[in-house]
């Protein structure tokens, strides 16, 4: 990879070999986690890149083409492809979402029931909004945060887990038989909802959303290895993946060898289901930090990505006072959220080195990317370690990116 001088985009050279050393001494000599990638960008120029590990629990060495899981990381790449279409009028953010899912025609909020009891009759509220989507305040969950009857409904229905084991189809028509946790709009609850503005995307643009993705944002981006599923050819470039398991080394839970992920995709998740690359994901993010443009033309216009990155919580909240979720890939304090993407809105907040208007979001196997408009600075991190909140991984990087800064725009 063809990196520009630290000291010419204005960041210590030696500062960022800290980050190496750091990753090595407290994730890969102490067994914590087996694959890491990091790079650091400004102005679109790679600066530092680094790679540690192996690809496989066999000892196969890292990879820089290594392909990676990437989960919650696709949720900012579906929200960048429903804005398309709202910048095509064929959509807009305050539109029913009934409109282009007549399934969820009346969907309300729970009122009670559920476990080994049929769901009460739901009670009426305002209907669920695509801008109620892509705020993750439709209504909405996941069955992972365990709290309630409605999440247990997701489990059983396994909406968690759903490549292979559905359709798009299925998978709204199962949604809407499923009461909603409140009345979209009231509240911040870290959910599905990515997936149902997939499947919006898939019944507006008529296409599959894998197709979609390829035709619209990863051709003209050269994003030549992301998507839904892996080819062949290239399957001894995929990464195994790892459980954390306290006190034990983690665990390895899906063997690339042997991956489920080598069958075609049923289900194209828009939460969640992508397979990229480390550099696959900076060209996204160079994108993003562009305002939009690549070379060559324009992904969205930067009003979109503008409106995309603002605070859309209700009163210019941040999480702490909205959010009910018991896991997200968001920090809560200083943080709100956008279309798509978590946005700083206080720094001093969050008590990590930040930039107003900063904006990131992350995937369940540990990896992360973030987004400073002011500072111009991308950064993408891979590993395979499931879940994400296991180690404080991400602030630890953005602490160690930030202070090797030594030119700041602001």
């Amino acid at each position: 990879m063809e990196l520009a001088s630290p000291e010419d985009r204005g960041f210590d050279g030696e500062r960022l070999q800290r980050i190496d050393r750091f990753l090595t001494e407290s994730y890969l000599d102490t067994g914590r986690l087996k694959t890491m990638q990091l790079l650091v960008s400004r102005d679109g120029q790679p600066v530092h890149y680094w790679h540690g590990g192996t690809l496989r629990d066999d000892g196969t060495p890292m990879r820089e083409d290594a392909l990676l899981r990437i989960a919650s990381m696709t949720k900012p790449i579906t929200s960048i492809a429903f804005m398309q279409l709202v910048e095509q009028c064929k959509v807009a953010l305050d539109d029913p979402v009934a409109r282009v899912l007549p399934e969820f025609e009346g969907l309300g909020a729970y009122a009670g029931g559920g476990g080994d009891l049929p769901f009460a009759p739901t009670r009426p509220g305002r209907p669920m909004r695509f801008v109620d989507l892509m705020t993750h305040m439709s209504g909405l969950t996941y069955g992972f945060q365990s709290r309630t009857s409605v999440d247990a409904a997701y489990r059983k229905a396994r909406l968690d887990l759903s490549r292979a084991a559905i359709t798009s189809d299925e998978y709204v028509a199962t949604l809407a038989r499923i009461p909603l946790e409140f009345e979209p709009g009231t509240r911040w609850n870290y959910s599905v909802a990515t997936d149902v503005l997939g499947v919006c995307v898939e019944r507006i643009s008529g296409m599959a959303l894998g197709d979609y993705f390829r035709e619209n944002i990863f051709a003209p981006l050269g994003m030549e290895d992301t998507g839904f599923d892996i080819d062949p050819a290239k399957q001894d470039r995929l990464a195994d993946a790892y459980l954390y398991r306290p006190g034990k080394p983690p665990r390895l839970t899906d063997k690339a060898a042997e991956s489920r992920l080598m069958e075609t995709a049923t289900f194209h998740s828009g939460g969640g289901g992508l397979i990229s690359t480390l550099a696959d994901y900076d060209r996204f993010c160079t994108m993003l930090v562009n305002r939009g443009a690549y070379e060559g033309g324009q992904i969205v216009a930067p009003k979109t990505l503008d409106l995309m990155t603002a605070n859309h919580l209700p009163g210019g909240a941040d999480l702490t006072q909205m959010s009910e979720s018991m896991f997200s890939e968001a920090s809560n304090a200083g943080t709100g959220f956008g279309l798509g993407f978590a946005v700083v809105t206080d720094p001093a907040r969050t008590l990590m080195p930040a930039s107003r208007g900063e904006y990131y979001w992350g995937g369940a196997y540990s990896t992360a990317f973030f987004v400073d408009p002011v500072e111009r600075i991308t950064c993408v991190f891979m590993t395979q370690l499931y879940p994400s909140s296991t180690y404080p991984i991400r602030r630890q990087l953005k602490t160690l990116i930030y202070s090797a800064l030594t030119h700041s725009n602001a």
